[in-house]
């Protein structure tokens, strides 16, 4: 309400005066949120949180971070809002960077249609994935690659290989991993782009060997596989780009770290403030 009268007069749309009365608040109550310092306990909260994930939460996860711990020591929530005005005020923002992905050409031996058709929720684990591969360079402009499946009932990554080759061994391994997990009667969707490894007829065997029905993005449509997608960009701004890595070691270890933290610490709103492996226990 404060914050609607000052934009408002700061655009030019009435005098403090009326826009107080609008608002059915006094000017002194105004004028005393105006003059107002941030707390420094919550300061020093949100400093420590982000201290310790590298700066990579916005307001919103910090605001999940933080009244998880403020539960646990039976204080009262804080508000997002509260948390979005004291971070702006002192300016600390999330790190945010962007990278465009490339994409390999080659002839497809096989296409899938989009059956997934951007139905991006599911009611159990194990019912819809989805699978990428991301590329990641370390040491003198050395390329490595990942290869995972999600799972979209909690965003949780289902399997993930790291390897020097964009082939089809890398993918062919994750999907080899990703079935060991299913229990007996679990025959998800499997939804992916359309690069060569997806369309290839080894994979499509393996998929029928499985029982798992296969989707595919339309071309040039990059939103159809969009969940995964936004899962490395979450890897590469909160891990990948905030260092280097001298040796493929010392990437692989970054990964695997995140991984880790990704699946029992990045909590988040969609999952009841939960992490992905919290929700999924839950489920069980």
């Amino acid at each position: 309400m404060y914050e609607a009268i000052q934009e408002c007069h700061a655009e030019g749309h009435g005098s403090i005066v009326l826009l107080c009365q609008i608002a059915h608040v006094t000017r002194a109550a105004y004028y005393k949120w105006l003059s107002r310092k941030p707390s420094q306990r919550d300061l020093e909260e949100i400093k420590q949180v982000r201290e310790q994930v590298n700066g990579i939460y916005g307001y919103r996860r910090m605001t999940l971070v933080l009244n998880r711990k403020r539960q646990e020591a039976n204080l009262p929530r804080i508000n997002e809002k509260r948390i979005y005005r004291l971070m702006k005020a002192t300016g600390l923002q999330a790190v945010i960077r962007r990278k465009r992905k490339s994409y390999r050409q080659s002839t497809a031996q096989h296409i899938a249609e989009n059956v997934l058709n951007r139905a991006f929720t599911a009611n159990r684990p194990n019912e819809k994935w989805c699978t990428d591969v991301t590329e990641v360079m370390y040491g003198a402009g050395k390329k490595a690659y990942i290869s995972a499946i999600l799972d979209l009932y909690d965003g949780s990554i289902v399997s993930y290989v790291v390897g020097h080759s964009n082939n089809n061994d890398l993918v062919f391994t994750t999907l080899k991993q990703a079935m060991t997990h299913l229990k007996d009667g679990e025959q998800p969707l499997l939804h992916s782009d359309r690069g060569y490894q997806y369309t290839s007829k080894g994979f499509k065997r393996m998929l029928e060997e499985g029982n798992i029905t296969q989707s595919m993005s339309r071309v040039g449509r990059c939103l159809d596989n969009a969940p995964i997608e936004s899962f490395w960009g979450s890897f590469k701004c909160e891990k990948y780009y905030l260092q280097s890595y001298e040796s493929y070691e010392a990437l692989k270890t970054a990964i695997d770290e995140y991984m880790f933290f990704y699946h029992h610490h990045r909590y988040q709103a969609r999952l009841n403030g939960l992490s992905p492996i919290e929700f999924r226990t839950q489920a069980a």
